[in-house]
């Protein structure tokens, strides 16, 4: 039997939505980040899909929350009680089974803020916790090969975070990460229809015109959505037709952003990686990655080619169950071992 065994398990632990990959099984789980609190017992009411539903319509005892802010854990404990809700969910309630646990992190986290996610994973229930950064996960659920000698980009952008990395020889030789991503694209569009429109909107309503209409990049045709709020001039409730035209204005700040985040990276990248990445185009994962013309708007700034991977909201956590399922093939430089402070190298299966 090699170090991890079948009921191991990989946890992408975003901002925005969890999941669980099980090693001989898949994904398993794949929830919203979201928590609903009882205020004064402090007693959790719903986890998951069932909790995202109350963002916004929750009584005044009630609090609907995401306990993780900008791809890192703002609140521990109710964390601690997502995660030991979820591992019972995907393991049982066995109470002498405790799983191996691999869990991604942005790659700009601190080490206090990794000892948090470790902390929170092993009170939830794990046995030991690994890490392994993200932009590395996404590549290899991607299907990028980052053990060959040249040189690969990714851009992962998440719910709170964006991650780029410049990868080759099975590690990150360069990376980055900012806290610019699906989050910030919702808050633009919430400040966009404040400014433009004295229309007051809500978190799940500025996530559905991004999902539904937003874009980077001009479309072919226009597409438009009602949008319903209360205007701040009047207070009544009020409904807008809203184009994508606008959005790309919407959103123009925070897409900068990550621009500079991918321009930034080039600057620093040793000439004979950046022609591998001319050559093999930038990949582009996670949520953001669906935002419309995301890759045309990146592949005209940095005049290199750019591609959507394939199922990018799920590639971290499929590139952490392939980790999982081929022990062998991953050697130091894929998972952290906090525990021994080292990258740790798995023995070969016997």
């Amino acid at each position: 039997m090699g170090f991890l065994e079948n009921s191991d398990v990989g946890i992408d632990l975003g901002t925005a939505s969890v999941l669980v990959y099980v090693r001989g099984k898949g994904i398993v789980l794949r929830e919203p980040s979201v928590v609903a609190v009882e205020k004064i017992t402090g007693n959790i009411l719903a986890v998951g899909e069932e909790a995202r539903r109350m963002i916004g319509r929750t009584p005044g005892n009630i609090i609907a929350m995401r306990p993780l802010r900008d791809g890192v854990i703002s609140n521990y404990d109710i964390t601690e009680r997502l995660l030991n809700h979820f591992l019972r969910k995907v393991v049982g309630r066995r109470i002498f089974f405790k799983p191996r646990v691999v869990v991604c992190v942005p790659s700009g986290v601190t080490e206090v803020e990794k000892r948090s996610v470790i902390d929170a994973t092993e009170e939830a229930g794990a046995r030991h916790t690994y890490l392994i950064e993200e932009p590395i996960a996404a590549a290899i659920g991607a299907g990028i090969d980052i053990s060959a000698p040249r040189g690969s980009m990714i851009l992962d952008i998440g719910g709170g975070t964006s991650d780029v990395a410049i990868l080759s020889l099975g590690g990150a030789v360069l990376s980055d990460s900012i806290k610019i991503a699906g989050d910030k694209f919702d808050d633009a569009i919430v400040r966009y229809m404040r400014k433009k429109h004295n229309l007051l909107i809500g978190e799940r309503t500025a996530e559905e015109i991004k999902i539904r209409v937003g874009s980077a990049y001009p479309r072919k045709e226009q597409v438009f959505i009602d949008v319903k709020g209360r205007n701040l001039v009047s207070g009544l409730p009020q409904t807008l037709v809203v184009s994508s035209y606008e959005m790309i204005d919407a959103l123009e700040e925070p897409l900068q952003m990550i621009l500079e985040s991918v321009k930034g990276l080039f600057e620093r990248t040793p000439p004979e990686l950046a022609s591998d990445i001319t050559e093999n185009g930038i990949c582009l994962t996670g949520g953001g990655a669906l935002l419309y013309g995301m890759d045309k708007f990146i592949a005209e700034q940095t005049k290199v080619p750019c591609y959507v991977a394939e199922d990018p909201i799920s590639c971290v956590a499929i590139g952490t169950g392939k980790v999982l399922e081929n022990i062998d093939a991953f050697s130091s430089g894929a998972i952290y071992d906090y525990k021994r402070g080292e990258y740790f190298d798995f023995p070969t299966q016997q």
